[in-house]
């Protein structure tokens, strides 16, 4: 069973909050974070990205950016930019954007269900992400940012939650520059606390990472590390930041594909190849977005085609096998285009649905890239029964959204 605690967090002031809480490390370059965090000495992104206070070109996996960001930190907290909740809390943080909502709980999860497969994930890491966020704990001391976990809804945490948030002001409640509501409760209740504890310990047998499998690898590495000189259980680098959402709340949208060439064919030669394994309807110019599973659009040459799977290229009953961003890279890309390694092949490039189709036609249009794909999103029950096999997807499956905002609260496990 899955186990979680509360703990005394690092927040802002309410009045500074907005100011304060930047979009995950993972979303911005060094250069778009650079952009964002001008002008505002109090951006989180001084934390979770310190070589925005270097110039371009810095080295950003350098020890001396890595030190700057624990500068900060220290700063922040010195001027009283964060200050620590007297007493350990878990907190109720809602996410709203265009009449969807989601409604998290924030508790520090431990790193032991972590390896031992309680949490469970469904993506490979990459070394030289994870070093970076490892070197990054490490050097500062916290967790600033969390991982996005989900689990099985469970009605009495629902009715719980939603009797203390209706019944309770919030303390932060903003809108970002993206027009995401970030509601936050801090509970402090005993018994509240007791409640969700309890239910997550003896009821709930597992959380699946939905977002943020570096952040969960890194953390607990870092923890493993500094049990090497302290091994009691229940101190904090035992355990690592994370937001918990129930299944039935979440999004996941689309995470569609842009290819530089067509691997040497023409445009002729490129239908004809990939209709040994697709339907192929052409749609005209207009934007043209997959309705159900297995259906594929495709942008080349001005115009929009509809892709359905062919029934020899998914196999309905393996959970990876009837993944569309499986039958897309087992019978298109890497077949026709020849990309064998969708994470190391500077050919392809991945644009979460978030930016809409638009983004898609506006980059081949451009000549920047040749032909794009849009993909129906993958669904949170493909996600859990994938994590519950034990298998991972391919690369790029999945993109949740609204982001989780960094800076709302801040896990210290020092050194």
């Amino acid at each position: 069973m899955i186990t979680i605690k509360p703990f005394k967090g690092w927040r802002p002031k309410r009045n500074n909050v907005a100011q304060i809480a930047a979009p995950p490390y993972d979303v911005l370059s060094s250069d778009e974070a650079r952009v964002m965090a001008k002008g505002n000495e109090i951006s989180f992104l001084r934390i979770t990205k310190p070589e925005v206070d270097f110039e371009p070109g810095v080295n950003i996996y350098s020890k001396e950016v890595y030190q700057k960001g624990k500068e900060n930190w220290e700063s922040f907290k010195g001027n009283g930019v964060f200050v620590q909740d007297e007493f350990p809390e878990i907190y109720f943080y809602q996410q709203s954007i265009n009449g969807h909502s989601q409604m998290g709980i924030v508790a520090a999860s431990s790193i032991d269900d972590y390896f031992e497969n309680r949490i469970k994930k469904h993506e490979f890491t990459r070394p030289q992400k994870e070093n970076d966020r490892i070197e990054h704990m490490f050097t500062l001391g916290i967790h600033p940012g969390p991982v996005f976990l989900t689990y099985k809804r469970h009605e009495t945490l629902d009715q719980l939650i939603a009797d203390h948030t209706l019944n309770n002001a919030p303390e932060y409640d903003f809108q970002a520059d993206d027009g995401v509501q970030h509601t936050f409760w801090p509970v402090a209740d005993q018994e509240i606390i007791h409640t969700v504890v309890s239910v997550f310990e003896k009821e709930i047998d597992a959380t699946y990472i939905a977002d943020g499998h570096h952040r969960a690898a890194a953390s607990s590495k870092v923890g493993l590390k500094l049990r090497e000189n302290n091994n009691d259980s229940s101190a904090a680098h035992n355990f690592f930041l994370s937001v918990l959402f129930p299944d039935n709340q979440l999004k996941i949208i689309d995470y569609n594909r842009l290819m530089v060439d067509l691997n040497g064919l023409s445009e002729s030669e490129l239908l004809s190849a990939i209709s040994e394994g697709f339907e192929i309807e052409k749609m005209g110019s207009e934007i043209y977005k997959p309705k159900q599973p297995m259906e594929f659009s495709m942008y080349l040459n001005q115009n929009w085609y509809k892709l359905n799977a062919k029934p020899h290229t998914y196999i309905a009953n393996d959970p990876i096998k009837c993944l569309d961003v499986t039958i897309l890279s087992d019978h298109l890309i890497d077949p026709v285009l020849g990309i064998k390694d969708q994470r190391t092949d500077d050919r392809i490039d991945f644009v979460g649905g978030i930016r809409g189709l638009g983004e898609l036609k506006k980059r081949v249009d451009s000549g920047e890239m040749a032909v794009a794909f849009a993909l129906y999103p993958v669904s949170i029950q493909q996600l859990i029964d994938i994590a519950d096999a034990g298998m991972v997807m391919p690369p790029k499956s999945t993109w949740f959204e609204p982001k989780l905002r960094s800076g709302l609260v801040v896990h210290e496990f020092g050194k």
